[in-house]
């Protein structure tokens, strides 16, 4: 990634020095020094180009669809992070590099599949991982965790 490391002289303390690519944004440099905005739960961490989506429930007027199908369910999550893309520097699906889906019964990742391919049909699919978990807040079936970033 273009990081390099120095090595000091034998006679010198004995350490390494990291050297950053200056390529990379200052906005992204302040967020490698500093872990000030780093919390359960946040919207985005520091003030870098990556976009950090944490905890996205199908929920509507902090009602989690609890009851409703998983198809649903997801649909809804995917709706509300359509709304935190676009409040946030007005991204797209397509500024999203990761997308993890939290299921409460891992064999309905194959229901959910028609949904993500539709909802990201005019840009490239992002690598996308799905995790089973015991239960989610509001006892929702499905739950996102996002990285999304401005190129």
């Amino acid at each position: 990634m273009g990081q390099q490391t120095a090595e000091i002289d034998s006679d010198a303390e004995q350490g390494t020095e990291m050297n950053i690519d200056p390529a990379l944004s200052e906005e992204s440099k302040r967020q490698r020094e500093g872990t000030g905005n780093i919390g359960a739960f946040g919207k985005r961490t520091g003030s870098s180009d990556l976009r950090f989506f944490e905890g996205i429930l199908p929920e509507i007027d902090g009602e989690v669809l609890s009851d409703h199908s998983i198809e649903e369910q997801f649909s809804t999550a995917l709706d509300n992070l359509e709304a935190a893309l676009a409040d946030n520097r007005n991204a797209t699906f397509g500024d999203v590099m990761k997308l993890e889906i939290q299921l409460t019964d891992p064999s309905a990742a194959e229901a959910i599949d028609h949904v993500y391919e539709s909802r990201f049909d005019d840009v490239e699919l992002p690598p996308r991982t799905v995790v089973g978990v015991c239960s989610l807040p509001g006892g929702a079936d499905v739950q996102l965790d996002v990285i999304a970033a401005e190129e």
